[in-house]
């Protein structure tokens, strides 16, 4: 295992949990594979590559196309070494499906998108529901840190993603072209009417947070019972605390170098 539970509890229908990272070749292969591969958008790269290497291009437009390919600007910032951290490990442990990497629809290599940071699908009881989130770094040695309250804080903004139907319409107005004509409709038109039906309640929140502090339930626990008194059942919402062995800072390093650099 390349994490490990330092704590997990239940409120109703929010659970918390925190994980620690464990210093390993499993925790090197996770952050240079899967975690890498969403930093850095491999999937996009890579069609985007094949793609242009299909034109008809003469020896100069070759050498043109491989000078643009190799100018690729990669991402060091930390928030979004978190970001791809969280998004792999949903991926990976909680049956989330994230159809589209947001890294496209950057017009800038040093901008940020505004919006959820999770927007998918959960596979759940053989269907799949919505899957939205938030992710929060933090190295504030305060517990709970100050980003998990006020308005920009991510208890506010969970319950905005499950309240807030001007949001929702806005998320699936931006998700449904992006899994249009692909394996993801299915899934999308499935957690449309689970949500729908269920009378705009059956979806899955989850909050991310990624620290570099020595795990504590005091992180997450407030919080949560905090969420429990305002959601109810079948919205599911679940807060995890990701425990790093280096600082945050360190973390666009170690997703290039292995959980050791």
């Amino acid at each position: 295992m390349s994490w490990q539970t330092a704590y997990q509890a239940t409120d109703g229908c929010v659970s918390w949990q925190g994980e620690c990272a464990q210093v390993g070749d499993k925790l090197d292969n996770f952050l240079q594979g899967p975690v890498a591969a969403r930093l850095n958008d491999a999937e996009g790269g890579k069609a985007l590559s094949e793609h242009l290497h299909g034109l008809s291009l003469t020896g100069m437009g070759q050498a043109a196309l491989q000078e643009v390919l190799a100018a690729e600007v990669p991402e060091t910032r930390d928030w979004a070494a978190g970001e791809a951290l969280a998004e792999a490990m949903l991926e990976a442990h909680h049956d989330v499906v994230l159809p589209w990497n947001t890294e496209r629809d950057k017009r800038n290599p040093f901008a940020s998108l505004p919006g959820a940071d999770i927007v998918g699908f959960q596979r759940e009881g053989g269907s799949h529901r919505l899957a939205l989130g938030e992710v929060k770094c933090s190295s504030e040695a305060k517990s709970p840190p100050q980003v998990m309250s006020g308005r920009s804080g991510m208890t506010h903004q969970l319950d905005a993603l499950a309240t807030n139907l001007g949001t929702i319409c806005q998320l699936l107005k931006w998700l449904l072209p992006r899994v249009k004509g692909t394996a993801h409709e299915l899934a999308f038109d499935a957690a449309c009417i689970r949500y729908f039906n269920s009378g705009l309640r059956d979806l899955a929140l989850f909050g991310v947070l990624v620290r570099d502090q020595a795990a504590s339930e005091s992180d997450l626990q407030a919080r949560g019972r905090q969420l429990a008194g305002r959601l109810q059942a079948p919205t599911c919402c679940r807060l995890i605390a990701l425990y790093l062995p280096w600082p945050i800072a360190q973390l666009p390093q170690a997703i290039a170098q292995g959980g050791g650099a």
